[in-house]
C-alpha cells in the first residue's frame, strides 16, 4: 500500500486540474478523481508498465469521457438550492480575472479531443507519447490535434468579438 501512496499521492493535484479542465465543474471533478483513485487502488496489480502516471491519467480520462456521455444523455440537473452563492457573484474586474475568464471560455469552445490533448501536454506536462497512450491514439494524431488546438485557441483569443461583449456594447454616444 505504501508503494501506491508514494507513487499516486503526488499526482492528485494534476489529476484534479485535468478533471476540472475536462468537466468544467469543481465538484464533479473531485468526484471523478475520487472514482479514479478507487479504481487505481482496486486494480493496482493490473498495471502493465513502470510509469503509473500514464496509467492513472488513462483511467481518469476514460471515466471523464463516460461521465460526459452520461451528462449528454441525461442532461445536467442542478437544483437551485444547491447552487453555490459564489456562482451569483459578479465577474471580477481585474485584468487577470478577465484574461482567465477569456481563456476558460476559449478552452470551452474547443472540441473535446483538442481540449484533452492541449490540457495533457500544456498543463499536465505529459510528453506526446504519454498523451497518446492516455488518449489511446497515435502520436501523430496528438501532434495534429495539439497544433489545431493551439491555432484555434489563438484565433478565439484574438477575436475582436471577445472585447465587445457586455453592457458597454449597448451604450450610445450623446452629444
Amino acid at each position: 500500500m505504501s508503494d501506491i501512496l508514494q507513487l499516486v499521492e503526488p499526482m492528485i493535484p494534476a489529476l484534479r486540474r485535468y478533471a476540472r479542465g475536462l468537466l468544467r465543474d469543481a465538484t464533479a471533478a473531485d468526484d471523478l478523481v475520487q472514482d479514479c483513485l478507487e479504481r487505481v487502488i482496486a486494480h493496482w496489480h493490473r498495471r502493465r508498465n513502470d510509469d503509473p502516471r500514464t496509467w492513472v491519467f488513462t483511467i481518469l480520462h476514460n471515466l471523464a469521457v463516460n461521465r460526459l456521455k452520461q451528462i449528454a444523455r441525461r442532461g445536467e440537473h442542478l437544483p437551485f438550492e444547491k447552487v453555490d452563492e459564489g456562482a451569483f457573484a459578479r465577474q471580477p474586474t481585474q485584468e487577470d480575472g478577465l484574461m482567465r475568464r477569456d481563456l476558460v471560455h476559449a478552452l470551452q469552445q474547443l472540441p473535446e479531443e483538442q481540449r484533452s490533448v492541449l490540457l495533457l501536454v500544456s498543463v499536465e506536462d505529459l510528453s506526446y507519447t504519454q498523451s497518446a497512450e492516455v488518449l489511446g491514439i497515435p502520436i501523430g494524431t496528438v501532434m495534429s490535434r495539439l497544433s489545431r488546438a493551439r491555432e484555434r485557441l489563438r484565433q478565439i483569443l484574438e477575436s475582436p468579438a471577445q472585447t465587445t461583449q457586455g453592457p458597454a456594447s449597448h451604450l450610445r454616444r450623446v452629444k
